[in-house]
């Protein structure tokens, strides 16, 4: 029991020593497109951003499509669907950022902007994904990612207004309707 508490207090000390994140805004960060091109979150500046980590070979890969469906009919007014291919959970996403590209986008004609491999979760979480899910940052919707496609939605300003488990699809009326208030 003794061994226990001590690697659950060694756990929350790892965790709690992680240096402060240097970035104050999601517009601070710099990403990889899948392309390997850098893209400046500050581009989105103004934007409603639904940020979902993805993955090919889960069960919940088939909302790419309806992240597509999406992504066609808001990006005239302004709302983007941001894809974070990571391996974090069942080994469900192995292939290189070429190969999901090639996945992504001929089996489900996604064209809305998708970004290299990252680790969403454990001690290599990129600071992207620290920023996202520690309270600090994001005091009303932070939670770790449990699986494969949970979503963040970002409002006009950069506030992480939202979060959704993997089990929201993307034609979930809750979810379409808070795109929609962000949107106006």
């Amino acid at each position: 029991m003794s061994l226990i508490s001590l690697s659950l207090f060694i756990g929350c000390e790892a965790n709690a020593n992680l240096p402060p994140l240097k970035e104050k805004s999601i517009y601070d960060f710099s990403m990889k497109s899948i392309d390997g091109t850098d893209v400046k979150m500050e581009e989105y500046k103004g934007k409603v951003l639904l940020v979902v980590n993805v993955a090919s070979q889960c069960g919940y890969t088939p909302q790419y499509e309806g992240l597509q469906k999406l992504y066609t009919k808001y990006k005239d007014q302004g709302f983007y669907v941001l894809g974070f291919p990571a391996n974090d959970f069942g080994s469900q996403e192995p292939g290189s950022d070429a190969e999901i590209k090639t996945f992504c986008s001929t089996k489900f004609n996604v064209t809305f902007p998708m970004f290299s491999k990252i680790a969403v979760v454990g001690n290599g979480k990129h600071p992207f994904y620290r920023f996202l899910t520690e309270k600090t940052t994001n005091p009303d919707s932070a939670k770790e990612v449990a699986w494969n496609f949970n979503k963040f939605l970002v409002d006009k300003t950069g506030k992480i207004v939202a979060s959704y488990d993997s089990g929201i699809a993307p034609d979930n009326p809750s979810l379409i309707g808070a795109i929609e208030a962000a949107i106006k």
